[in-house]
């Protein structure tokens, strides 16, 4: 697909605009007009921000009526801006029957922000998309840019399909998993439910790092005190890495709006750090050392 862009002129996207504004204020606009429809469409590749803007909302208001038309453009407009502007406006209207296309244009679309629009209408979607999103991040064809970009999707979507996720912690692929904490750690933001935390402190013991590291960040994040005992287990893995994430994980957890018994964390790392021969790990233990003794001074002042 070549970026050819055909010149719009203003003048007939405000024609346009104002010709489908008097049309639903005179309660005569007829969504089966695939002319007009198409006009709309074809005037996104306006150069103004606003009239851009005003066409999605417009459309997105007149909502799956205009959606054959939005996933021809997106599919095969050669101007980039028109393919945008219609993954974005699919977003507002959230039709399921352009999921298809919006899978290809994350994919395959040679223009970054198609790529990323695309997949932020398929994380509207919901649930729908977690399977296809899941199939992206197990896969070795998609780069590290597109495998973000599909986890960021399924913590967005989060909730909406917390059981399909929940099931997917035990996935063979390492990306999955990680991406399915990362969403977790958003449910148990969104809704805090024992499952979700179990999920997480479960993953403190998962074969593969990054899963580790990303469970022991939403831990501290929540900064869930039943997940101290496994953290400070964590204080001890082979994996520097891992042992400074407990380390971190700990500290934000003991300088929190509710900590626990300081003691119950200063023991641990105290004793850590006398064991611990790695310098970024010493570093981060008495960092957090000093900072959770803040804090605990600090309350017997309050």
């Amino acid at each position: 697909m070549t970026d050819i862009q055909t010149a719009i002129d203003p003048a007939e996207s405000d024609a346009v605009l104002q010709t489908v504004r008097e049309q639903m204020t005179l309660k005569t606009f007829n969504p089966n007009d695939s002319e007009l429809l198409k006009k709309m469409v074809e005037c996104m590749g306006d150069s103004r921000g606003m009239v851009r803007l005003s066409l999605a909302e417009t459309l997105g208001s007149i909502g799956k009526p205009a959606t054959p038309f939005l996933l021809e453009a997106l599919a095969h407009h050669p101007n980039p801006v028109v393919r945008r502007a219609s993954a974005k406006t699919l977003t507002l209207i959230c039709d399921p029957i352009a999921l298809p296309t919006l899978l290809e244009a994350f994919l395959h679309d040679e223009d970054t922000v198609v790529n990323g629009s695309s997949v932020a209408a398929l994380a509207k979607l919901g649930e729908p998309s977690v399977p296809h999103l899941l199939e992206v991040l197990a896969s070795p064809k998609y780069s590290e840019n597109t495998k973000g970009h599909a986890a960021w999707a399924l913590a967005f979507i989060g909730s909406k399909a917390k059981e399909s996720l929940y099931r997917e912690i035990s996935s063979d692929s390492v990306e999955v998993r990680a991406a399915v904490v990362g969403a977790i750690a958003k449910i148990a933001q969104e809704e805090p439910e024992e499952a979700a935390f179990n999920l997480l402190v479960n993953a403190l013991t998962d074969a593969a790092e990054t899963v580790r590291l990303e469970a022991a960040s939403a831990l501290a994040n929540a900064a869930y005190k039943p997940a101290i005992p496994n953290l400070v287990e964590l204080l001890h893995h082979p994996s520097w890495e891992s042992r400074k994430a407990a380390a971190l994980a700990l500290m934000k957890i003991g300088v929190s709006e509710n900590p626990p018994e300081f003691s119950v964390v200063l023991e641990p790392l105290a004793s850590a750090l006398n064991q611990e021969s790695e310098s970024q790990v010493r570093q981060v233990i008495q960092l957090a050392i000093s900072q959770i003794e803040k804090k605990s001074e600090e309350e017997e002042w309050d």
